[in-house]
């Protein structure tokens, strides 16, 4: 197994309100501009999108309240584990800690072509995320449709 973390970011919202918004997948899908809506389907529990070709799928294995989303994969062509983290800030319990950490299964080959990619993007998200709880908000990307 494969194991990817992304980097740590604190973002300025409580744990609990982070975690809210990430547990019901649909939620995805309103975060993404107009054009890219087709290709992904979600509903509460599970998200399917058309990656360059590639169908990819998740669904949610476990949610610990306020802490912690894990998802595996659905109908992916190798199998992999994502946790999500929601952690009280050490600075500041009105913040999060998040990052994502991921365990698939690759071969060598895949794990020399995909692993730097996938961390790349992980922290992209985890970037994403920090910026748009401080007002930075990505064009195309609407967080009041999330609550926030």
């Amino acid at each position: 197994m494969t194991n990817i973390e992304s980097k740590h970011g604190t973002v300025s919202r409580q744990p609990h309100e982070l975690y809210m918004a990430f547990t019901d997948l649909s939620n995805f899908t309103k975060m993404l501009p107009e054009d890219k809506r087709s290709m992904v389907t979600a509903d509460f529990d599970t998200l399917t999108a058309t990656v360059q070709g590639f169908n990819i799928g998740v669904k949610v294995h476990e949610r610990v309240p306020y802490s912690r989303i894990e998802l595996v994969d659905y109908g992916a062509p190798f199998a992999f584990h994502v946790v999500l983290h929601f952690d009280p800030a050490k600075e500041d319990p009105y913040k999060t800690d998040f990052w994502i950490g991921v365990e698939a299964d690759l071969n060598l080959m895949m794990k020399m072509m995909l692993s730097g990619k996938v961390k790349d993007a992980l922290d992209k998200v985890v970037d994403g995320l920090v910026d748009a709880s401080n007002g930075k908000m990505p064009e195309g990307v609407d967080l009041s449709k999330w609550g926030m």
